[in-house]
């Protein structure tokens, strides 16, 4: 890290605030050479953690910033180590407090700029949104009461952004860890003033993970680090590389088409029935999922006409 960097930071801090031209001077000597280096990613931390009210600019730029450290600056580039993930981790927790905007946002925003990112950070991304909306407190409650047990606006747009993500469980798609938070957080807020924006997103999240909607799956890391060396060294053989990504890439994942006979809910025969692209396992899954509140709720109707309807 530059001193020069060090010192704005240091001067910028002394009356606890940063503006516009502070960070304009930040974004200049941090990105002099290209790249943010790991001493200035902990020293952005440590300074959002002194404001109290970040200017949007400081907000934008430590997104910009933390993200670009964690996402690109590792190879193969798009791919979130682990060990990047624990550091992340590390850096939102020190203080002991709840995850502000400006660290969220920068959270979501890794999963939507990298192609992949580790189970440990997707979980405790989704345990941090999963608590916010039952404790009722956390960055997206700014201004107005705070209630537990309800999801908001905010919170659904939230939620979707992580959940549909590239770097999220099943990339642009939802995985089965994601889908029982969904269930979780609906058996948790039912009956509660919820925003219509989260009958939706539940619908549409379950439906994704049983009928399967996703776009490509990204190469895994190790496949991605064969590519980024192969694309760096010119002695490789073109017609040799192709031949082995070509044939991993022509073995596709067929999905299942048979639906189990017997319906989760006897009054929803004819809905089950109709459900299309769901497997035995994933109907024992939804009946066990439904079941787990006593009752065939509103939010489940919905999601069996949903599939009915696919």
């Amino acid at each position: 890290m530059t001193m020069h960097f060090s010192a704005i930071a240091e001067k910028a801090l002394a009356d606890g605030t940063i503006c516009a031209k502070d960070v304009l001077e930040l974004r200049r000597t941090g990105w002099a050479d290209g790249t943010i280096t790991a001493e200035e990613a902990a020293t952005i931390f440590a300074v959002n953690r002194r404001l109290t009210t970040p200017e949007p600019e400081w907000a934008e730029f430590f997104r910009e910033a933390i993200t670009h450290f964690i996402v690109e600056i590792e190879e193969p580039r798009g791919y979130v180590s682990e060990a990047n993930a624990r550091w992340l981790i590390e850096q939102i927790e020190a203080d002991g407090a709840v995850c502000s905007l400006t660290e969220l946002e920068t959270l979501i925003r890794v999963f939507e700029t990298a192609l992949s990112t580790p189970e440990t950070l997707r979980v405790w991304a989704i345990e941090c949104l999963e608590r916010e909306v039952l404790t009722g407190e956390g960055p997206t409650r700014c201004g107005g009461e705070l209630e537990k047990g309800r999801v908001t606006q905010a919170e659904a747009a939230l939620l979707r952004r992580v959940l549909f993500s590239s770097g999220s469980d099943r990339p642009a798609g939802i995985g089965r860890r994601e889908a029982e938070l969904l269930f979780r957080l609906k058996d948790e807020t039912l009956g509660a003033d919820n925003a219509p924006e989260w009958k939706a997103l539940f619908v549409q999240g379950v439906g994704n993970y049983l009928q399967g909607f996703t776009s490509h799956t990204p190469l895994d890391t190790e496949r991605a680090a064969e590519l980024e060396r192969f694309m760096n060294d010119t002695t490789s053989s073109v017609g040799r590389f192709l031949g082995r990504t070509g044939r991993a890439a022509l073995n596709p994942n067929h999905l299942g088409k048979v639906f189990g006979k017997k319906p989760p809910r006897r009054e929803f025969n004819a809905l089950v029935e109709a459900a299309t692209d769901i497997t035995r396992d994933e109907q024992i899954w939804l009946d066990e999922r439904i079941e787990a509140n006593g009752m065939v709720d509103e939010y489940d109707q919905a999601l069996l006409r949903f599939l009915a309807e696919g």
